[in-house]
């Protein structure tokens, strides 16, 4: 970091690091739990691409206690977790599961005898599977009433322990990824107007955790965690400029303007109503959604993104996603594109990592400016880190400067944007250990602590620490400072 920086981070600025259920608990039907859409799909990532399963992850489940003390030797003041709906609530609806829901009480037991903060998310991809096949899952309203009941009984569980709640984790990259973060029937992948309609669910779901908090937990503080690019022009052509701003309202502006708004971003939904996109809103929907009011706004930043006009000349196809399974540069396959209002590309500007996702410390300090200065709310740095191909020594090391490198300049450019006046509460990069990469398995590799199992091999998930393990306790020691 630069050494003539003035900025200090406040005293009590919760370094912290982050996961999810799902991805790093396993049990996965272990003492009451059932299965979640994720251990579906999971098991469908196996089969077709080699990535783990979802049965063991890192095995969370069974060494919390480790893991919460080598927390506690990193220094961290907060660990940011999701808790799976389908470990309290096994069918997702009626009886709860006591060794569940003990499970998380020992969890933040743990946490607050070591002096950390938890910081809970409600939901993190893993809705039950019960709830899929009796419904459909986030593709009906139902879903919607019994997320209330779910989080009431969480909320209400841990309502004098926990005192920041997230609630849905990432809605945008749902939208976009939609088949990877929900059980979507084959019969119906093409139905894209779906994925609009998962969200205004998601967006009812999300109004009603935000009234549960404020109704049940005394002081508490609560907000969406969204997974948020900032959108360049490829040029500085009108064209490119405007394509970006197009690109922006859809992908972001379309999220947090019903956060902090109650309302879609005009410019968006009329472009969805142009193309049949947009989500059926029944009577009181938005008067619910404007009701539950966000106290501050989790992100999760990996990288920023680049648009370009895309004339729609009607040879081309939307498409919502691009990604990259192999972990080689330039295997993506492809760019969103929007005929006739963008198309996105690479940045030739920036460097990437193995996956193709743009390294750009500075996007970070541009979207902390960016959202404050629309909607003025705190804001929370829940995902920020580098997936890598890490390597452990014969002599039980993990070298990873890299990461060091990467998660260095983004605290850096989270430091410029609050010396600019912007309120961060938390920085929670991805992720405390090694876990289950949503869409890359297990090789990909995000943690400060080494787990060592394959994809194909849980053998005994030993946990290493890795040199950023030291890093990030030396930082946090520091207070951010040199």
């Amino acid at each position: 970091m630069a050494a003539d920086r003035t900025f200090s981070f406040p005293e009590g600025f919760l370094w912290g690091a982050s996961t999810s259920a799902y991805q790093v608990e396993g049990a996965a039907l272990e003492d009451g739990k059932k299965a979640s859409q994720q251990d579906i799909i999971n098991q469908d990532n196996y089969r077709t691409r080699g990535f783990a399963t979802a049965e063991v992850t890192s095995d969370h489940y069974h060494h919390f206690r480790e893991d919460v003390a080598l927390m506690a030797e990193m220094g961290l003041k907060a660990y940011r977790f999701s808790m799976a709906w389908s470990r309290i609530i096994p069918n997702g609806t009626g009886e709860v599961n006591p060794k569940g829901l003990q499970f998380y009480h020992d969890l933040v037991d743990e946490l607050l005898a070591h002096g950390i903060e938890p910081i809970v998310t409600l939901y993190h991809y893993d809705l039950p599977w019960a709830l899929v096949e009796r419904y459909g899952g986030w593709i009906s309203r139902q879903v919607v009433d019994d997320f209330e009941a779910y989080a009431r009984l969480v909320i209400s569980e841990f309502k004098d322990q926990v005192k920041y709640w997230t609630t849905i984790n990432e809605q945008s990259i749902i939208v976009q990824y939609w088949t990877q973060k929900c059980f979507i029937p084959e019969e119906l992948r093409e139905n894209n107007q779906l994925r609009y309609q998962i969200n205004h669910h998601m967006n009812l779901a999300h109004a009603v955790a935000c009234n549960l908090v404020h109704e049940l937990v005394p002081g508490g503080m609560v907000g969406s965690v969204i997974g948020y690019s900032p959108i360049y022009p490829l040029t500085s052509r009108p064209e490119d400029v405007m394509a970006a701003q197009n690109a922006h309202d859809l992908r972001n502006g379309y999220y947090l303007d019903i956060y902090f708004k109650g309302a879609y971003t005009v410019s968006a939904l009329s472009y969805l109503k142009r193309h049949g996109l947009a989500p059926v809103i029944e009577p009181g929907d938005m008067e619910l959604i404007a009701s539950g009011t966000s106290d501050f706004l989790g992100i999760n930043y990996y990288a920023s993104e680049c648009a370009k006009a895309c004339p729609d000349d009607g040879t081309r196809e939307m498409r919502w996603n691009g990604v990259n399974l192999t972990g080689k540069k330039g295997d993506i396959n492809g760019f969103e594109t929007h005929p006739g209002f963008y198309e996105m590309c690479e940045n030739p500007n920036v460097d990437t990592n193995d996956w193709d996702w743009a390294i750009d410390p500075t996007g970070l300090e541009y979207l902390l400016r960016d959202i404050y200065m629309r909607y003025g709310k705190p804001l929370m740095i829940c995902e920020n880190g580098l997936g890598a191909f890490d390597e452990l020594t014969p002599d039980g090391h993990v070298h990873d400067p890299y990461r060091i490198d990467y998660l260095e300049k983004h605290i850096e450019a989270m430091g410029r944007a609050m010396d600019y006046g912007v309120p961060v509460i938390a920085y929670c990069p991805w992720s405390a250990l090694d876990l289950l990469s949503t869409s890359n398995g297990v090789k990909k590799r995000y943690g400060f602590i080494y787990v060592d199992r394959t994809d194909d091999d849980p053998r005994e998930c030993r946990r290493y620490r890795k040199d950023s393990f030291a890093w990030y306790k030396d930082l946090i020691a520091r207070n951010g400072q040199l």
